[in-house]
């Protein structure tokens, strides 16, 4: 717990130290891949000459066999050494990365804690009606500003309806006076079209006629 406090509070040691074993362990690990990396040539070397001496010379077979299961075992436990000092490390970067982001949120913590001790809502209230105020004088001082000098607004709308009606009125009346002088057509009497339907039947019977007999010339 007292590591964990230290590292809220900022002190250094924590820190570093969980830096240098993070730096340590990974300097264990590459020397321990290191050996693996010679092991397994050792174990390919001995399996090579049992393979040499498997028909000739059975003893130095055995005996290369014996060695390689010897590396063999050692190569296991420094696997599981590996595996060991893997887990530590992730655990430790883990841990690292925790303690930083509840140190950057105690910070961001203490940094609003910070703001809001000065910020009190009475305050914020009190400066939004002040800019609410403000901004009320603004607008009368725009309308003051923007109404003409000497420009009186008191035109009475019923005065300008009843003007408008006078105006339509006369409209009207001059298009019924322009339409008095127009002068009206008569019609045709039945008479005198039956005249001239009887003319023109007439006339298309000589063509008709005329025609006939010069069909009968031609022939």
């Amino acid at each position: 717990m007292s590591g964990w406090m230290s590292y809220f509070t900022g002190r250094k040691d924590t820190r570093e130290q969980a830096r240098d074993s993070i730096v340590t362990l990974r300097q264990q690990l590459l020397m321990i891949e290191k050996k693996e990396e010679h092991l397994q040539k050792k174990i390919e070397e001995e399996l090579k000459k049992a393979k040499a001496n498997a028909a000739t010379n059975k003893r130095v077979a055995t005996a290369a066999l014996r060695q390689k299961k010897a590396f063999e075992n050692e190569l296991d436990k420094l696997a599981g050494t590996r595996l060991t000092l893997e887990t530590q490390v992730n655990a430790i970067e883990s841990a690292n990365l925790n303690a930083e982001t509840m140190l950057a949120m105690k910070k961001g913590a203490d940094a609003l804690k910070s703001i809001h001790s000065t910020l009190k809502v009475e305050k914020v209230d009190q400066t939004m009606d002040a800019i609410r105020e403000q901004m009320d004088l603004t607008n009368e001082i725009s309308d003051a500003i923007s109404n003409p000098v000497g420009i009186v607004n008191n035109i009475d709308e019923d005065e300008l309806e009843a003007e408008l009606e006078a105006l339509e009125q006369e409209e009207l009346d001059d298009r019924l006076k322009g339409a008095d002088h127009v002068p009206l057509h008569t019609p045709a009497s039945p008479v005198g079209a039956s005249r001239e339907r009887t003319h023109a039947v007439e006339e298309d019977d000589e063509e008709e006629q005329l025609r006939q007999l010069q069909a009968e010339l031609a022939m």
